[in-house]
């Protein structure tokens, strides 16, 4: 156990002060010098510390990199998540949901409703078809071209509405437009007088783990007014994947 104590305090030594050597981290763990450099070269062997250009002096490693990243794919998106979508609520004055895909299904985890919502859907928990939401349209335009046909097999794409995209060639152009310009829009295809955008929200490894979408009723939430509230939903999406540990 002292030898896991020796390390971690290395570890935040170096996390404090940037670099130090191996004078300096012996007079902080109170040891020898020749015990300082073997639990240094400990460390180094682990890619969590490493040597300056100028040698002698110590710094932190990658190899953090590869735990923190084990850390932050853990993390709640849920709670990550709430702040964004409570702020975003409040500003658009709709409901505002993240979703996640389960097997062919949008699922929503997360949602706050803004003050000027209407109606008393509770959309959490909903299992909704994906290809008819625009969560849906994110999630699936980032999954592999065989990812998707799988998923799309099993959903079926069944008219739920007129505006329903019930076409596999007409969906695969709506994600294309959906990964050029960075959001996805439904108008009325999962429900009459249901309007919706969604834009991606990422890992640290940038894959796409979800969809942050803010949906309203079509008279107000117009196609005009989700156009020009899209990059506002973008950047909410991307603070969101930096709290997931995503380096944009």
């Amino acid at each position: 156990m002292q030898s896991v104590d020796r390390a971690v305090t290395v570890l935040e030594t170096l996390a404090q002060r940037g670099d130090a050597g191996v004078s300096e981290i012996a007079v902080v763990l109170d040891v020898h010098k020749s015990t300082a450099f073997r639990l240094l070269g400990a460390l180094e062997s682990r890619g969590l510390v490493e040597q300056t250009a100028d040698r002698g002096k110590y710094r932190l490693g990658f190899g953090l990199v590869r735990l923190a990243g084990a850390v932050t794919s853990r993390l709640d998106i849920t709670q990550q998540g709430r702040p964004v979508c409570e702020r975003l609520a409040e500003e658009f004055g709709e409901t505002v949901n993240i979703a996640v895909l389960q097997e062919h299904y949008a699922v929503n985890l997360c949602q706050v409703r803004g003050p000027g919502a209407v109606g008393a859907h509770n959309w959490v928990g909903r299992l909704t078809p994906p290809y008819a939401t625009s969560s849906g349209k994110v999630l699936l335009a980032h999954l592999s071209r065989r990812e998707r046909a799988a998923v799309l097999e099993s959903a079926r794409l069944k008219p739920l509405t007129a505006h329903t995209l019930t076409s596999v060639a007409g969906l695969e152009r709506d994600l294309d437009q959906v990964r050029g310009r960075g959001y996805a829009v439904t108008l009325e295809e999962l429900e009459v007088g249901l309007h919706a955008m969604a834009a991606p929200v990422r890992s640290h490894s940038g894959e796409v783990i979800a969809a942050l979408s803010a949906s309203g009723p079509a008279y107000r939430f117009t196609e005009a007014r989700i156009h020009e509230l899209a990059p506002v939903l973008v950047e909410g999406a991307a603070e969101i994947s930096s709290r997931m540990g995503h380096a944009g």
